[in-house]
């Protein structure tokens, strides 16, 4: 499935869940139930990754977590909040940096509108898969 396609299916699923329990849930919530969604759909999908950063002889193990990695190249930050600061979306980034990938989604549900939530990040540097 190209990235466009995946990205898409994820929009579709989130669409459907914010249609069907509202913006008012924990980050946990929705975080499941997408987990459940795409598992349904057989792709591979992990939840709560922890990465280790490396600060010079420093290694520091569970420095981030991840709330979903889709196929192995896509990175998905759940967020429900009312408004989304611009660290988020560096967080994302440096995630993106630490795995080498090149593609990420910021998802927050609440909003009045799922499409108003859905956010995609870039790391230019990133390959397309691990």
């Amino acid at each position: 499935m190209e990235i466009n396609e995946l990205t898409g299916l994820i929009v579709d699923l989130c669409v459907k869940i914010h249609s069907k329990v509202g913006p008012g849930c924990f980050e946990k919530v929705y975080e499941e139930i997408l987990y459940y969604e795409l598992n349904k759909t057989g792709i591979i999908c992990q939840r709560q990754l922890f990465l280790p950063i490396q600060y010079e002889s420093l290694n520091i193990e569970n420095a981030y977590k991840l709330d979903l990695l889709v196929d192995n190249r896509l990175v998905l930050e759940l967020k429900s909040v009312a408004s989304l600061p611009s660290v988020y979306f560096k967080q994302l980034k440096t995630q993106l940096g630490i795995l080498n990938l090149k593609h990420g989604m910021i998802l927050n549900f609440k909003v009045n509108l799922m499409k108003e939530g859905i956010h995609r990040v870039y790391n230019n540097f990133g390959n397309e898969e691990l």
